[in-house]
C-alpha cells in the first residue's frame, strides 16, 4: 500500500531524517525464520544493516523486522529497534504485528480457493451473495457490480482514510476496518452500500473497503466466518501460527507508533493521525477485540515469518493452498497502469501491486513483481524474476509502509 493514492504520496512527509540518539540496548537477538534455511549474504547484510541503523537512529522508525529471501534460502534476517520503546522492550523476529492492508493478499487468497471449490464465481454480480448490495450512482442508477471488480479495487468504492470528513462514508459511520466500529460486518456492508459509487464500476481503479465486502460474500459462499474461512484455507495449510484476525500471543504485539518531531508517539485507540489532508483512524486493541468485525481488508495480525511464508507460496506457484492457474490470475495486472495503485509503471492484480515496466517505475526490481504494504508500517514486495521476497513489518506508521526506508531497503537489496 505504498503509494496507492496522493495521500499516501504526501505521507513520505512525515517521516524524521535529522539524528537523534539512540537508546541503549535496542538490538534484539536475531532468531531466522524457522520455516527457511538459512545462507546468510555478507554484503547484503553489511548494507541493510545501515538501512535499519540509520532507520532506527533518525528515529524514523521504532522498531522492525526484516526478512529477505532469495530463492527460497533466508539471506537475510534482523529484528532491530524496540517493540515497545516505553517498556523497553526490544523487537523480536517473532513478534506480532497489526497487518492493516497486508490482510488483503490473505483473503485475496482465500476467495481464490472459494473460487477453485466452485463456491464463488469472480463475475458474478456481487448480488448473487449478498442481494441488498446494490450501491447507486451519482445520477441515481444501479449498476452492476461484480465479485472481479471488488478484487481489484474498480468497482466505485472508495476509503474513509481516503476522504475527507464531510464524505459520505464518514456520515455513515463506515469503518475502514482498523478502528472500534462496535457494529458487524454485515452493517458495515449495509453502510458501505448506502454510499454513492465514485464511479461507474469497471472503468478506473481506486483503493477501497472492496475486499471488506469481499469478506461477506465469502461468509455467505462458505457458510463461515471470515477468519474460519481463512484459516482453513490458509493459515493452517501453510503452519501459520500466529496469522488471524485476533491475536493469539498479546504478549508479542508490538507496540504501534506514529512519525512525529522529535520521535514518534504512540498510536492509542481511535486516534486519528494525518496522512497528507486526511487521516487514519487506529485502534490498536482492535487486536484483542474478537467482537470486532473481521476485517477482510486490515482485520489481521502475524508475524514477519508468516507472511514470509505466505509470500513464498505465491512465488513458487501456490502449493498448497493454490492451483498454479489461479496464482497465474492474480499476478497479472488486471487493470493496466495506474499511477494511483503503486506508482508510474505499476498496475494490479488481485491482491496486489503488479511491475508492468520497471523503467517507468525507475526501480530495480524485475518485470511483475508484486508488491503492497499496510498503514501500521509494513512494506513488502515478491520479484520472481530474480527469486526474491522481502518483508519489511514495522510498528512505525507511515515510515515503514512509504517512507525513506522502504525505498533505501529495495536498493540495498539490488545493489552489487
Amino acid at each position: 500500500m505504498r503509494t496507492w493514492m496522493t495521500p499516501l504520496a504526501l505521507a513520505a512527509g512525515l517521516a524524521l531524517t535529522a539524528p537523534a540518539v539512540v537508546p541503549t540496548a535496542v538490538w534484539a537477538a536475531p532468531k531466522p525464520a524457522a520455516a527457511f534455511a538459512s545462507e546468510p549474504d555478507a554484503a547484503l547484510t553489511a548494507r541493510i544493516d545501515g538501512v535499519l541503523d540509520r532507520a532506527i537512529a533518525q528515529q524514523r522508525l521504532v522498531g522492525a523486522v526484516v526478512l529477505v529471501a532469495r530463492d527460497g534460502k533466508l539471506i537475510y534476517h534482523r529484528a532491530a529497534g524496540f517493540a515497545d520503546r516505553e517498556a523497553g522492550r526490544p523487537m523480536t523476529e517473532d513478534a506480532v504485528f497489526r497487518f492493516s492492508s497486508v490482510t488483503k493478499p490473505f483473503v485475496s487468497a482465500a476467495l481464490m480457493r472459494l473460487v477453485e471449490q466452485g463456491k464463488i464465481k469472480l463475475d458474478d454480480p456481487v448480488t448473487s451473495y449478498l442481494p441488498d448490495f446494490k450501491p447507486k450512482l451519482a445520477d441515481g442508477t444501479t449498476p452492476a457490480i461484480t465479485i472481479r471488480q471488488l478484487l481489484t479495487h474498480t468497482a466505485g468504492l472508495t476509503y474513509g482514510l481516503a476522504e475527507g470528513p464531510s464524505h459520505p462514508y464518514h456520515t455513515l459511520g463506515v469503518s475502514d476496518g482498523i478502528d472500534l466500529s462496535g457494529i458487524s460486518l454485515d452493517e458495515n456492508v449495509r453502510r458501505i452500500g448506502q454510499a454513492p459509487l465514485a464511479f461507474t464500476p469497471g472503468s478506473r481503479w481506486r483503493y477501497s473497503v472492496a475486499l471488506d465486502v469481499l469478506g461477506a460474500v465469502i461468509e455467505k459462499a462458505a457458510g463461515k466466518p471470515l477468519p474460519d474461512v481463512v484459516a482453513a484455507t490458509v493459515a493452517l495449510p501453510l503452519g501459520l501460527k500466529d496469522t488471524g484476525f485476533v491475536a493469539k500471543a498479546p504478549a508479542r504485539l508490538a507496540t504501534p507508533y506514529a512519525n512525529a518531531q522529535p520521535a514518534p508517539t504512540r498510536i492509542t485507540d481511535n486516534q486519528d493521525v494525518p496522512i497528507g489532508p486526511t487521516a487514519v483512524r487506529f485502534a490498536p486493541s482492535r487486536a484483542l477485540h474478537p467482537e470486532e468485525f473481521p476485517s477482510g481488508g486490515a482485520g489481521m495480525v502475524g508475524s514477519a515469518g508468516d507472511v514470509l511464508t505466505f509470500l513464498e507460496a505465491i512465488r513458487k506457484g501456490g502449493a498448497p493452498i493454490l492451483k498454479a492457474s489461479s496464482v497465474a490470475e492474480m499476478v497479472k495486472d488486471q487493470v493496466g497502469q495506474q499511477a494511483a495503485t503503486q506508482g508510474p509503471g505499476w498496475g494490479f492484480g488481485y491482491g496486489w501491486a503488479v511491475l508492468d515496466d520497471p523503467a517507468i517505475a525507475k526501480t530495480p526490481q524485475g518485470a511483475g513483481t508484486l508488491a503492497w504494504g499496510g498503514v501500521y508500517g509494513h512494506n513488502w514486495f515478491v520479484d520472481k524474476q530474480n527469486g526474491l521476497t522481502v518483508v519489511l513489518m514495522s510498528n512505525t506508521a507511515f515510515e515503514g509502509m512509504n517512507g525513506q526506508v522502504t525505498r533505501e531497503l529495495r536498493d540495498a537489496v539490488y545493489a552489487k
